[in-house]
């Protein structure tokens, strides 16, 4: 038998409770292997076999996300989103081939070639990443709501130029083998800057050969010469396609065009992480679609528009832009200490800046109008009473608030504070949890 997965030390993550799973989930795959190619087994035995392979796996996803919590694993939403797309989209998918070809030894042998990529490169990678041994791969993909927008380009495109029905069966391919295929890579790029896209595209055989290679007349079951030159043309117009829908990256020019062996391919996925990798099933074959360009992480592609959308997405962008802005606080205080633990306690909730002196608040205020001014009551030289008196005197800040910090709260100190007319005053001697409360307090007063 050709088809063996073999066990070896690599796979262990030192984790013996997981390990004994993977092994398992091994044994139970290579006797789906030697069921298959046992002729007088019947389809009934091949489909326990299939469910009884999905059960224990499904199990043993829940126990290793138990295991993942009770060490407070940081990628454990990550984890669970793989095991969630396996288990809801992936073995669906293949479940709906097996039904479709009647569990065909090709089907059967797609399913099982599936699980185990999807199974060594699992383990390879998110598995030892539960220990530390490598980085998920999959911590730098692109935001969801911009994995589902290019999704819905690919499925409308695919549909467009192919007159395929496509559907997404993985938002984080591993670049595992899907039968025969052609595995291409463009790279795009601009002369202003050194940003690139590197674009993995992955076609199954069948595909291409049901595809372009009806178009073009082609009768045999293998990839020739001019098919493959013309799914190149093809493949490079997709891209483009693609690439139209994002105004920013329009101006990107190909520079660079490969024909990669899986190894090749490989070499590649695992180096780098990528940005966008998905799968997708046209029921004529198997097509992944992966992006890598790191700079995606810091701003994004965005969601192209179009008429189905616009309306929609225009009102989710104002929203969005509106929730993300964050209220503006000025610390002034001449304690460097002060100042870094008052930045540390608030900036998860505010836009935080701070100065050291009077006259610098003043300066700050003037290039950038804060929503709360926290200003040290006992400064030197400029002290907190004086900056609110420069601040009142003109029109422009009369009305920015002041929370006067104090470390005296003895009852003449207070009066003299009061008398000033600020918001209030906090001690600083205070626990952080309760002057964080007090600011939260005194914003949602105001927006009441």
């Amino acid at each position: 038998m050709d088809n063996q997965l073999v066990w070896r030390d690599e796979f262990n993550i030192g984790i013996k409770v997981i390990d004994d799973e993977h092994q398992r989930l091994f044994m139970i795959i290579n006797k789906l292997f030697a069921l298959k190619e046992e002729e007088k087994k019947s389809r009934k035995v091949c489909q326990e076999g299939i469910k009884y392979f999905k059960e224990h796996a499904l199990k043993h996803f829940e126990a290793e996300e138990r295991y993942m919590e009770l060490i407070a694993y940081e990628e454990l939403e990550m984890h669970k989103r793989l095991h969630r797309d396996f288990r809801e989209i992936s073995l669906p998918a293949l479940e709906r081939e097996l039904e479709r070809e009647d569990y065909s030894h090709a089907a059967v042998d797609h399913f099982l070639a599936v699980c185990a990529g999807w199974l060594i490169g699992h383990t390879l990678t998110e598995d030892k990443a539960i220990v530390g041994e490598k980085r998920s791969r999959w911590v730098d993909l692109l935001p969801e709501e911009e994995l589902e927008a290019m999704r819905k380009v690919i499925v409308e495109l695919l549909e467009d130029m192919f007159r395929l029905k496509a559907q997404v069966i993985s938002d984080a391919y591993g670049g595992e083998k899907f039968g025969k295929g052609i595995y291409y890579r463009l790279v795009y790029g601009r002369e202003q800057d050194d940003e690139k896209w590197e674009i993995l595209l992955v076609f199954e055989d069948r595909i291409l050969l049901n595809t372009v290679g009806k178009l073009m007349g082609i009768k045999s079951d293998k990839v020739n010469i001019m098919l493959l030159n013309a799914v190149r043309y093809t493949a490079c117009q997709f891209v483009r396609r693609v690439m139209d829908h994002y105004p920013s990256i329009r101006s990107y020019e190909m520079i660079e065009e490969n024909l990669l062996t899986y190894e090749q391919f490989r070499e590649v996925f695992e180096k780098k992480q990528p940005q966008v990798s998905l799968l997708f099933d046209t029921n004529k074959g198997y097509f992944s679609y992966c992006v890598i360009a790191p700079h995606l992480l810091e701003g994004g592609i965005g969601i192209p528009l179009d008429i189905s959308n616009a309306v929609s997405e225009v009102e989710r962008y104002l929203m969005e832009k509106e929730k993300e802005a964050k209220k503006k606080i000025l610390v002034v205080d001449d304690s460097s200490t002060t100042r870094l633990g008052m930045e540390r306690l608030l900036e998860e909730d505010y836009d935080v800046s701070e100065v050291n002196s009077g006259v610098a608040a003043i300066r700050a205020i003037t290039l950038d109008k804060p929503d709360l001014v926290l200003l040290d009551y006992e400064m030197p030289v400029c002290d907190g009473s004086h900056v609110l008196e420069m601040l009142r005197s003109e029109k422009e800040f009369s009305d920015i608030p002041i929370i006067f910090l104090t470390s005296r709260d003895d009852q003449e100190s207070v009066k003299k504070v009061l008398a000033l007319k600020a918001e209030g005053y906090l001690l600083k001697y205070l626990k952080p949890k309760d002057i964080k409360k007090r600011i939260d307090g005194y914003f949602e007063r105001k927006e009441a």
